[in-house]
């Protein structure tokens, strides 16, 4: 079994916006970080393509296959209020408490990432039991790097060693053992 991960394309914001769940646009390079990816990937006949729910993904995943299916559980992390505010404006007195335990303090009306890797994981064992020759996922990094460290055995903590840039496809493989790899 080959599952893909594939983070999203360069979004459409400006640097030092807070952005999650925000439905964001794409830049003018889609077109070549497209390409870039599809060469990385030997597409099998009967692939199976999932996709968040954001244009950012949706996009990028039409580029696979027109049938793709849609599930919200990839969905980047919900900043709740933090939402589309640039990260200096955000109150301290709500900023400190989440910047020390951003794994288990939820973001005001939003959720923790603990939150994300739960509903991540989740979606992950349906897709294992799907037992499906090829598996495409086109999500985010937040999704990306909570199953990336949940399969590497890293603690959410220290998730954010995982590199993960836009456009990255990583790939594992699950037969008696799940070998990863994390940047093809």
């Amino acid at each position: 079994m080959e599952i893909y991960l594939v983070r999203h394309t360069t979004p459409l914001i400006e640097k030092g916006i807070c952005y999650g769940q925000t439905d964001l646009n794409i830049t003018d390079t889609f077109d070549k970080e497209v390409s870039m990816i599809l060469d990385k990937i030997k597409l099998d006949k009967e692939v199976h393509i999932f996709s968040s729910p954001l244009k950012r993904c949706v996009l990028l995943a039409q580029k696979f296959d027109k049938n793709i299916t849609i599930d919200k559980r990839l969905m980047e992390l919900d900043f709740g209020d933090w939402e589309m505010k640039e990260w200096n404006d955000i109150p301290e007195k709500e900023m400190t408490p989440w910047m020390k335990d951003f794994v288990n303090i939820k973001v005001p009306n939003g959720e923790s990432y603990t939150d994300l890797s739960k509903r991540v994981l989740d979606f992950f064992d349906e897709i294992k039991s799907l037992n499906q020759k090829q598996t495409i996922i086109v999500s985010h990094g937040g999704p990306i790097r909570s199953l990336l460290a949940h399969l590497t055995h890293t603690e959410l903590k220290d998730s954010f060693d995982i590199k993960i840039i836009y456009g990255q496809v990583s790939k594992i493989i699950i037969n008696e053992t799940v070998q990863v790899q994390t940047s093809l």
